[in-house]
């Protein structure tokens, strides 16, 4: 597979700069020519003379030599390297680099293998240079490791909180040497040779590391890589020029990852679906076999990749169907396949939507019965088909209103009216309807009792998007209390802002989502307040976007988060988090901030003609573009977004503590299909309102009204 090539420094003859630092004899070299180091190393020019036996490979060094026996096992096979190797290696004043190995004499090992995938490098000591001081953090994707006990290790594996560096230290953590220093002996007990294959991250800083080793094993100070092998990279540069076609080509690559990463369910191996998709608590299971076929989107599409990376660098899958991705998914096909001219994706965008609607358990039942207080409503998932989110059902049907315009279709226009409807019944007198209802209690106490009761819930997170549905569905239908009703909760959400809103992962994410319905507010009632509402918002939220048009997290005050930074070493891994352990540190998220920040600031800007918003707008747009993952090896994650980018880095890198949807994390919807319908917006410098303007969804308003509010449909008596 051909691999990607950072080029480090002054572009020039790589030999060059590497031969300035005299290396006199060959590096002797035990392992396949597969293996990533020897690449780097030919690449950098080194003269490498190769070996397969660790025996030979020692025996046949001339006196002095670097030799280094890598692990082309990993991790089934452990290196074989016995006393009297090592005996003649010091003889011959050799230096040797050993990874992974069975055993070393002098050495107290055990034979157990301790693997790892929340545990993560961390530096312990000063000699990697000032960039990577002690209790700096590096990622080794499933990490195996072979156990040790030695003193003064150069790199420890341990389960630790923090950003870039272990916060809380590591005293308190059980901890595993990685890489240690013994005589003439550079040891490594897990394969550190992986860097590329195994995606280890950061990559400047694995990079730094194996400068450090090859300086040693030379003895030769400040040996400087000016090339770097990785297989996973972001498409462009941070500042380079990008191509006249670079929508395109985003649309193109975004799409094709769809199929390349096999989402969407086949009834051949339907079983497999829901052998890991189990019941929903952990549906997590190995990357869809490329051999196994796609299906058309009549059993739906899966979630995405999870941040589980395997030491091979394939992702886990989370092989859950949820109701939200659905819809997305099915506007983003819809969406290509305007952009494309590609109608086949909208026959697959039609089978989702069918799928959700009458095709699973999502709108079955008492859901599907005019005379139930939950009829209308869409479940969270097939594996919680009586728990309603509204944010969720507001990104489903929003995707689903976009599909239905791209292809033309009035179709699902009523069951879309009904699920808005059922949405809006369960919202209480001030206009919010809290974070999520279950059918259980809908079913108990009606939805009258919902309609009536008195909630304040300032968290944009889960309620605003419901207003930006409820904001359009008044301008196609002119029904009064859906603007009453979404204006008096907007007011009293800005009278809350900031000091009083409450958070998920991060203030900035609220802010994000809370563009939508400020920016449709101005639409359909465009007064001084509510422009200075959407301008207070947008002004704050673009306070934290840098020059690459990335926009940087904040967490928001404390005791007002959902979930907030790790409170200890043990907490990392238990539950959602953010990617951020402090504000200041340079991530952006395209899971929960830059992603529906995009689709908002681009309503925003069409819907005030502001050049502060377009400007923005166009910035975020271009750096969506350069950081969406390219990968020749990994087709599955190719063309794709990962949750974090550490815009300081430019590479993909943040605290991975989230336990669902952690720093490399793909969704088929909350990301890709908000970035990916939103670039081909701004591309025709068009907005999702007037795309959706003339739609006809009124034809169903006085009929549907009917069954949601039997005791009458008078807007007097709503209003009350």
């Amino acid at each position: 597979m051909k691999p990607r090539w950072i080029l480090l420094g002054i572009l020039c003859f790589i030999q060059t700069s590497v031969l300035a630092v005299k290396i006199n004899q060959p590096l002797i070299f035990c392992g396949g020519v597969s293996n990533d180091l020897y690449k780097v190393l030919k690449e950098n020019g080194f003269t490498v003379k190769k070996y397969n036996l660790p025996a030979d490979a020692i025996t046949s060094s001339p006196i002095g030599s670097a030799v280094f026996i890598v692990a082309d096992g990993y991790p089934e096979k452990k290196n074989e390297v016995n006393s009297k190797l090592l005996r003649l290696a010091k003889k011959k004043n050799l230096r040797l680099y050993i990874e992974y190995p069975a055993s070393l004499p002098g050495l107290d090992m055990s034979d157990t293998i301790f693997t790892s995938r929340l545990d993560r490098a961390i530096i312990t000591s000063d000699v990697f240079g000032k960039d990577l001081k002690p209790m700096s953090i590096l990622g080794i994707n499933d990490c195996h490791i072979l156990q040790v006990k030695v003193d003064s290790p150069l790199i420890v594996l341990g389960k630790v909180a923090g950003f870039d560096k272990a916060v809380y230290g590591i005293k308190d953590v059980k901890t595993y040497p990685v890489l240690f220093r013994r005589g003439n002996e550079m040891i490594a007990m897990t394969k550190l040779s992986n860097f590329a294959t195994g995606r280890y991250s950061p990559t400047r800083s694995w990079k730094e590391v194996w400068e450090y080793i090859l300086s040693w094993m030379t003895g030769k100070k400040n040996i400087r890589l000016h090339t770097w092998l990785t297989y996973v990279s972001p498409t462009y540069s941070k500042s380079g020029k990008i191509p006249v076609d670079a929508t395109r080509c985003c649309v193109i690559n975004g799409i094709n990852w769809y199929f390349n990463a096999h989402l969407f369910v086949d009834s051949s191996w339907k079983a497999l679906w829901l052998k890991y998709q189990g019941n929903g608590t952990n549906p997590v299971g190995p990357p869809v076999s490329h051999n196994l076929p796609n299906g058309n989107g009549s059993l739906g599409v899966l979630e995405g990749p999870t941040s589980q990376i395997n030491y091979n660098g394939t992702q886990q899958y989370r092989y859950w169907v949820r109701a939200d991705d659905q819809g997305e998914t099915a506007y983003t096909l819809s969406a290509a396949a305007s952009f494309l001219n590609r109608p086949s994706y909208d026959k697959i965008a039609g089978n989702l939507m069918d799928f959700v609607f009458h095709g699973s358990n999502l709108r079955s039942g008492n859901k599907e019965d005019k005379n139930s207080p939950v009829f209308g409503l869409i479940g969270w998932a097939v594996t919680h088909p009586g728990v309603f989110y509204g944010d969720d059902n507001a990104r489903c049907m929003l995707g689903m209103i976009g599909a239905s315009t791209y292809m033309h279709t009035d179709k699902w226009d009523k069951d879309i009216l009904e699920n808005l409807l059922s949405n809006f019944r369960t919202t209480g007198k001030e206009g919010f309807r809290g974070d999520r209802l279950d059918s259980s209690g809908i079913l108990i106490h009606g939805w009258q009792y919902y309609w009536d009761r008195n909630i304040i819930n300032p968290h944009p997170h889960f309620e605003s998007w419901l207003w930006a549905c409820y904001l359009w569905l008044y301008d196609k239908t002119g029904y009064k209390p859906l603007l009453q009703k979404t204006e008096m909760a907007i007011k009293i959400t800005m009278e809350d802002y900031p000091d009083k809103w409450k958070w998920t992962n991060g203030l900035q994410q609220e802010r994000a989502r809370m563009i939508l319905p400020l920016a449709w507010l101005v639409r359909v009632s465009d007064t001084k307040e509510h422009r200075e509402w959407l301008n207070k918002v947008v002004t704050d939220l673009l306070s934290y976007q840098v020059p690459s048009g990335a926009i940087r997290e904040e967490l928001g005050a404390p005791g007002l988060g959902s979930y907030g930074p790790v409170k200890s070493n043990a907490d990392y891994g238990k539950g959602e988090a953010p990617l951020i352990f402090k504000n200041g540190d340079p991530v952006a998220d395209m899971l929960y901030t830059c992603n529906f920040a995009f689709f908002g600031l681009n309503e925003a800007a069409h819907a005030t003609g502001n050049k502060k918003y377009l400007e923005a707008e166009k910035k975020l747009a271009d750096f969506l573009m350069r950081i969406q993952v390219k990968s020749n090896k990994f087709q599955d994650i190719n063309g794709a977004w990962f949750r974090a980018f550490d815009y300081k880095l430019w590479d993909y890198w943040a605290s991975n503590a989230d336990a669902g949807w952690g720093a490399w994390s793909t969704l088929t919807g909350w990301t890709q299909s908000w970035i990916l319908t939103t670039e081909i917006l701004v591309k025709r410098n068009q907005s999702f309102w007037e795309l959706t303007k003339h739609s006809q969804i009124d034809q169903y308003m006085k009929p549907t009204l009917k069954v949601m509010f039997p005791q009458g449909s008078d807007e007097k008596i709503l209003s009350n």
